[in-house]
């Protein structure tokens, strides 16, 4: 499985799917000028190729960043409040405190030589700017590429307007056979129909035909689909009648934005009525989609399900849809223009509102699946899912919360994605969400009470142990009074977590214990019964009771090997490691914390990896090998000041922590062990892991 974006150095750059054509000096003026300048912004119209350029750019500087260059996908987003929370996503960044969105992104880039580039800024630039300024006044080696229709207006902006490609006849010297817009339409064509080729007899009227098309490289490319079923002179002919009934017998007057539209109406138009009603439903989808998502959201009685296929079919040979594989199956994606033109034809149609609601229930239908499936044998396969479905999750979400009525279906989705918010490294969008939510609906339901608990999940695992205890005391009284005992249960559960990583031990055995008592039969594996039988076992070590804490770890290391639960048995093996060092099982340390830190590789569990990391570097340090936990311990924390509160803000786990640096400072000396500590700081996380796991050498990568 791929290694979360987050623990790497080298960045998130998407793969260049297609071919890139001409725009040499526009390139090297890119590149010039990123040198000279901190932030970069490509300018243009709507097709007219501003991704494809920043990212040729991207791919051909990437040597030059050595701390990678990473992408955000800004297109789908509406809620600027959400600007930060993106961009921590795109870095894979899980940052589980409840300090400012721009603390902690400073803190992760802190002096990394990053570029990083925001495309499709220009419906939220005043956020963008803002963004780009905090950012890059406390972090000295960060430049921006953005792509924007427009300038962002911000401090040290240098713009670079991107022009569509020269056409025939721009340079009287220049053959059409080595002219750019020809040779982007020659590529493309070429994909769908292989015997094609510029020559003769066809030659001019390609060469006319990029010329009616100004030379936007979108319109280029859907004419050139065209050839499967027409002649270039077809095609030709078909844009010249369209342009003629648009614009009159002047050519000149129609700007090039209205040139885009025409062709891509003309493409909806040559689609079949099916194609055009599908092309339009589609567009409430952010992001990628699935079959199935489509099926339940764009079928009616006009375009039942079993139709769906073909008629997809047809979008991605028209180049209306893209469609690759994922570790999941295969997906499908809107063309961001084509996208946003099959939203207007959706609100002509009047079908905007009910095709929201049944994406909406669809990704709801989703979270509850994943929900139930959590706690069994394909719980990585729905961490990657639900990861992969974040656009389209936090799109549902932004429905519910738009709309009053909506607003009680929204407490249920999100309490639902508990296991999103909590294990898949979307904590503060979590907060975020069921924040907004709970102000939004006051009035106490079962819902909110589900909510609250939710919400103390979240702010327990954010070190933020009095939101929790707040959040979770409310859901107790509203349960009370709505007569929803199972949320007391939750409650009880959630008070017991923070009292634990408060270090009121007393109150947590209790408040645990009342939590396991009720969650015996095990339907509620997670978040109620695992959970409190491992933190419950973590307590009792740290209170000397070995033997009650052993029986409780095995118990729940039973209950996963059944259900083929991970997340919460990585918990319990780590915990076996702390147990293995209070009992003087030092040969079994290393096996225990390694198999947790595996487990863990798996999921985007960055404070659980760094746990493990610290219980291994408190091992080495009791047995001689002070230098490998000096540096285990300069990466636990390094990697806990990019990603939030040190520790889980416990005051016992960052005893453990500082008794552990103490001792190695007393064995190394203070220079030996800085030297060691730096290094481990220096490090990418996924670079750590493999070195506490053997599988890279430390002296090799100092």
């Amino acid at each position: 499985m791929a290694t979360p974006a987050g623990w790497r150095r080298d960045g998130n750059l998407p793969a260049e799917l297609t071919s890139f054509v001409g725009r040499s000096r526009l390139l090297t003026q890119i590149r010039q000028r990123i040198q000279q300048s901190r932030l970069v912004t490509v300018t243009g119209i709507g097709g007219v190729g501003k991704t494809r350029t920043a990212l040729r750019v991207a791919h051909q500087l990437r040597p030059q960043f050595d701390d990678g260059i990473w992408y955000v996908d800004l297109a789908r987003l509406q809620d600027p409040s959400m600007l930060h929370h993106t961009v921590r996503t795109a870095l894979g960044l899980a940052d589980q405190s409840s300090r400012t969105s721009g603390d902690s992104l400073a803190d992760w880039l802190g002096d990394r030589t990053v570029l990083l580039i925001l495309d499709t800024c220009e419906h939220m630039v005043d956020a963008c700017a803002e963004l780009i300024e905090d950012l890059q006044s406390r972090n000295p080696n960060l430049k921006v590429l953005a792509t924007s229709r427009r300038s962002l207006n911000a401090a040290g902006e240098s713009v670079i307007p991107i022009p569509p490609l020269p056409v025939p006849g721009d340079d009287p010297a220049e053959s059409p056979y080595h002219n750019d817009a020809v040779e982007l339409f020659r590529q493309r064509a070429t994909a769908v129909v292989p015997d094609f080729s510029i020559e003769e007899n066809n030659v001019t009227s390609v060469a006319e035909l990029c010329v009616r098309l100004d030379g936007i490289p979108l319109a280029i490319e859907l004419a050139a689909v065209r050839l499967r079923a027409l002649s270039v002179d077809q095609i030709l002919g078909l844009l010249t009648d369209r342009f003629s009934l648009l614009a009159g017998a002047s050519r000149t007057a129609l700007p090039r934005h209205q040139t885009l539209r025409a062709a891509i109406g003309w493409s909806h138009e040559l689609c079949e009525p099916a194609e055009r009603l599908l092309w339009a439903r589609l567009s409430v989808f952010a992001g990628d989609f699935e079959l199935d998502a489509a099926r339940y959201v764009c079928a009616g009685d006009t375009l039942p399900p079993d139709r769906i296929m073909d008629v997809i079919t047809g979008l991605v040979d028209k180049s209306v849809l893209l469609s690759y594989n994922t570790v999941s199956g295969q997906r499908y994606r809107l063309i961001d223009t084509l996208r946003q033109y099959g939203e207007e034809w959706l609100d002509k149609l009047g079908e905007t509102d009910n095709l929201r609601r049944r994406h909406r229930d669809y990704y709801l239908q989703l979270a509850e699946r994943g929900e139930h499936a959590w706690s069994g044998p394909r719980q990585v396969h729905w961490f990657v899912r639900m990861r992969q479905e974040h656009d389209n999750v936090r799109t549902a979400v932004d429905f519910c919360l738009s709309l009053p009525g909506e607003h009680r279906i929204g407490l249920e989705l999100l309490s639902s994605l508990w296991f999103m918010w909590v294990a898949c490294g979307f904590m503060r969008e979590g907060r975020h969400y069921l924040e907004r939510a709970l102000r939004e609906s006051r009035q106490a339901s079962k819902e909110r009470c589900r909510a609250l608990w939710t919400l103390a999940y979240v702010c327990n695992m954010q070190g933020d142990h009095d939101g929790a205890t707040e959040a979770a005391e409310k859901c107790s009284s509203e349960a009370l009074e709505v007569g929803d005992s199972g949320a007391v249960i939750f409650a009880t559960k959630m008070l017991g977590t923070s009292a634990m990583l408060k270090g009121d031990f007393k109150r947590a055995t209790a408040l645990l214990g009342v939590a396991i008592e009720f969650h015996k039969s095990g339907r509620e594996l997670n978040p109620g019964l695992l959970p409190a039988v491992a933190e419950l076992a973590l307590v009792l070590t740290y209170q000397g009771d070995y033997m009650e804490a052993e029986t409780l770890v095995q118990d729940c290391l039973k209950i996963c090997n059944e259900r083929g639960e991970l997340w919460i048995r990585s918990y319990a093996v780590w915990i076996q490691a702390l147990l293995e060092i209070e009992t003087g099982r030092h040969d079994q340390v290393k096996t225990s914390a390694r198999e947790a830190l595996r487990i863990k590789r798996h999921f985007h569990d960055v404070p659980g990896v760094l746990l493990c990391l610290e219980t291994m570097a408190r091992h080495a340090a009791s047995s001689g090998e002070v230098a490998h936990a000096a540096y285990l311990l300069g990466a636990s924390e390094q990697n806990w000041r990019a990603s939030g509160l040190a520790q889980l803000g416990s005051p016992f786990l960052s005893d453990d922590f500082k008794r552990t640096i103490k001792e190695c400072r007393e064995t190394l000396g203070n220079h030996e062990f800085d030297r060691l500590f730096l290094a481990g700081q220096a490090l990418s996380l996924e670079d750590t892991i493999a070195v506490a796991l053997g599988e890279l050498e430390i002296s090799d990568s100092l």
